[in-house]
């Protein structure tokens, strides 16, 4: 029976390793997952402040700003090119996958809300400092941790509640901060705006993450690489087409020409800001995908809004944008908020880790006894 038992376990343990990830040594995965954090967290910072930079020499487009966002979906498709064709050939060729109309339908609607909140970032942006704006899409873990229970059927422990707590606390403390330091010539007003903005997007940010993730197990019924970038690609080609009619439809369009002429910094910088702000979307884009992929949809957030959070480090020394001790207190705030929701990430996996060797060790002995 032992011998049995030992022949079920390696065939068992082969089977397993056919997961691409899986057959990586140990410090190996790890480098592919700091890869893809460096990845998320270098391109959103470059493009927060890439986009702080677009307004402060003279840009004021915000249908430009929003185009930028997914104006650069096509790098997405050079990892798609190298992936197996086996891996290419999956999601068609199985039956439980939906019809194109279908497919097509939740791409169309997902790009939409994507485009939607692309533009709610923008205007947030337009308003306020870059890390005024970082600390308060670092809310979006908050929003995300209700859109999780609602949408997810994720529970509300007392360690995502006291993220919650904390994290509402944050953007509260910068909201009514009377130092604010909003971009020269912001009313109090505007800086309203684009603080309701920055946090509306957020909030609509961590619904499409749960609406995506609810699409993989309900509609697309797969979360394989393959799948999470075309989805991906196919939003952000929609948001794209979107942002590009706004642009035409409010006659922005006629303006960027004057605009780019009295980009401070000069044509070539402006150009060039756009280009970069586009590359770095995307980069963060990959490393997002990388992140859902190799580890969790909830720990790419949660990356995420880590890095929302030392962005206003960067701020710091990029714009010298000031940083009083409400900032300062909020951005600790956000860190513990940070700490509180991804212990309970750690958490949360152990259990399903153990659960689900426990499962497999008896699963395992119940077959060697009928053998």
């Amino acid at each position: 029976m032992n011998d049995n038992l030992e022949q079920m376990l390696i065939q068992d343990e082969n089977l397993t390793d056919r997961s691409p990830f899986l057959k990586l040594r140990r410090w190996q995965w790890w480098l592919l997952v700091a890869i893809n954090i460096l990845f998320l967290i270098a391109g959103q910072a470059a493009a927060v402040l890439l986009g702080r930079f677009y307004y402060d020499q003279g840009g004021n487009s915000t249908w430009m700003a929003t185009f930028v966002q997914t104006a650069g979906f096509p790098i997405l498709c050079i990892p798609l090119i190298f992936l197996h064709p086996s891996q290419k050939l999956e999601t068609s060729t199985s039956s439980t996958y939906p019809s194109i109309k279908i497919v097509a339908l939740l791409y169309f609607v997902l790009g939409l809300l994507v485009a939607g909140d692309n533009m709610l970032y923008s205007v947030g942006l337009l308003y306020l400092s870059a890390s005024t704006y970082s600390l308060i899409c670092a809310t979006q873990l908050a929003f995300n941790a209700v859109f999780s229970y609602l949408l997810n059927s994720q529970k509300l422990t007392a360690l995502i509640l006291n993220s919650v707590v904390i994290l509402s606390l944050s953007a509260a403390l910068i909201a009514v901060n009377e130092d604010s330091d909003g971009p020269s010539g912001v009313s109090k007003g505007k800086y309203l705006v684009g603080f309701i903005c920055t946090l509306g997007a957020s909030a609509l940010y961590s619904l499409l993450l749960s609406l995506m993730q609810l699409s993989f197990q309900k509609v697309l019924r797969k979360e394989t690489y393959n799948v999470v970038l075309e989805m991906q690609i196919y939003t952000s080609l929609v948001a794209t087409c979107v942002s590009t009619a706004g642009m035409f439809g409010s006659g922005e369009w006629k303006g960027l020409q004057d605009e780019m002429k009295g980009f401070k910094s000069g044509r070539v910088s402006y150009v060039l800001t756009l280009v970069w702000t586009a590359v770095s979307w995307q980069v963060c884009a990959v490393g997002v995908v990388g992140l859902i992929f190799a580890v969790s949809s909830l720990f790419s957030n949660v990356i995420s809004t880590l890095s929302l959070a030392i962005t206003p480090l960067a701020a710091l020394l990029v714009f010298h944008d000031e940083m009083n001790g409400v900032k300062v207190i909020a951005m600790l705030l956000a860190l513990c908020g940070f700490c509180s929701y991804i212990y309970q990430n750690y958490l949360d996996d152990t259990k399903a880790r153990k659960s689900e060797s426990q499962s497999h060790t008896d699963d395992v002995i119940q077959e060697s006894h009928h053998v």
